[in-house]
């Protein structure tokens, strides 16, 4: 008899990569002001930190709607963990083997930068061709452990610098990187199916024809902008709006933000089966737009602070609930229908915090103002999923 796959294998694979994915984009920033410190690096450089990452990203997402199916699953996401190690650990040798540091950081950040975009891609589409019950909760509990591997970086990394100080930042980047490192094997071991067999899927040509693909892709713009418009501001909001440290404004921040983004992914993923998607998702919006107005306009800042903690819980299911939406709604998409909702979701999360900080910028540096103007992108995801709603009601 032969033995049935284990696909709970397959899972741990993709929570410890949506983990990775946490750990490359959420510790360097960490490190900033100690890269200015040690390697004497400008903050108009180290501006570019993030830029370079996204834009990789970006990149990546672009490529993989081709290339990845050339290529082929397992070969494509086992690389995303090499890289993602390989970036990591560059980090802590090549500012010193470089004539620039800079140079060697921008090199880092490229390398693990291409495996974070493998691993956006790809990860998704895997759990979604297992062969699982109940994939919208399978995708929201996958989701969430981006969530747990970013609380786990800014705890972990905040802990460490407080017993070895930041100055031994470096064993720290080894330790993260065996993340990746470990959870290669599981990804060559472990069960992966095909999303849809050969000469299923639609073409790129034909998926780009689609009026409901484009409202797809309105949608995961939104998802992303409204989550890292805050996730991006969320430690410098929290630091003057209470006046607090960088390290007490990190944890209230970011973190805060990050918790209740997990445990709304985890509390859907678990009711799923008892819920309409839809209209979760349409609450959440409206919420969304609550929790930035609440932030941006109360005299309180401690009131703020709620805003933004709870803005996390009300942006958690946008993310996976458009993922879950676009395999309900256009099933032949496969693989590059991923790979273009993960660039519309890395693009509204890239363009979004940039026009929060120029926003502010322009009000004479009022944070408040540039996050403010962000509730535009919760407001156009609740009409795009009203539009949704309706055209298929019509149907």
């Amino acid at each position: 008899m032969k033995k049935r796959p284990n696909y709970k294998r397959t899972l741990v694979a993709c929570y410890l990569g949506f983990v990775t994915q946490a750990i490359s984009a959420n510790f360097t920033p960490l490190l900033f002001l100690t890269f200015k410190s040690t390697y004497g690096i400008s903050l108009e450089k180290i501006a570019l930190i993030p830029f370079v990452f996204y834009l990789t990203q970006l990149l990546v997402d672009f490529a993989a709607t081709k290339l990845a199916d050339r290529i082929g699953y397992r070969i494509c996401v086992a690389a995303s963990q090499v890289l993602s190690a390989l970036g990591l650990a560059s980090m802590a040798f090549l500012p010193e083997l470089l004539p620039v540091p800079f140079v060697g950081i921008v090199i880092a950040v490229v390398l693990y930068a291409v495996g974070s975009g493998l691993i956006e891609v790809l990860v998704s589409p895997i759990v979604e061709a297992c062969p699982f019950e109940n994939k919208d909760g399978m995708m929201s509990l996958l989701h969430s452990f981006y969530c747990w591997g970013a609380v786990g970086v800014i705890l972990g990394s905040t802990a460490f610098f407080a017993v070895f100080g930041i100055e031994n930042w470096k064993i720290l980047t080894i330790i993260w990187a065996l993340i990746p490192l470990l959870n290669t094997f599981n990804f060559m071991t472990c069960p992966i199916e095909r999303l849809l067999e050969e000469g299923e899927s639609l073409s790129v040509r034909k998926l780009l024809s689609i009026p409901l693909f484009w409202l797809l892709i309105l949608l995961m713009v939104c998802s992303g902008a409204s989550e890292a418009s805050m996730a991006q501001w969320a430690s410098a909001f929290t630091e003057s709006a209470l006046g607090v440290s960088k390290a007490i404004g990190d944890l209230a921040g970011p973190c805060l933000f990050a918790v209740f983004m997990g445990i709304t992914r985890v509390i859907y993923g678990k009711m799923s089966d008892r819920l309409d998607l839809t209209k979760v998702m349409l609450l959440c919006g409206i919420f969304c737009v609550i929790c930035y107005l609440t932030a941006s306009l109360s005299p309180s800042p401690v009131l703020g602070l709620v805003g933004c903690a709870l803005c996390g819980a009300a942006v958690g299911i946008m993310w996976p609930g458009t993922l879950s939406i676009s395999t309900q709604k256009c099933p032949k998409g496969g693989t590059a229908m991923f790979a273009f909702l993960a660039l519309a979701g890395d693009l509204g999360a890239t363009v979004s915090p940039a026009l929060v900080g120029s926003l502010a910028e322009t009000a004479g540096g009022d944070l408040k103002t540039g996050l403010l103007t962000a509730v535009i992108f919760p407001a156009v995801l609740v009409i795009g999923l009203l539009t949704l709603k309706r055209a298929y009601r019509n149907n």
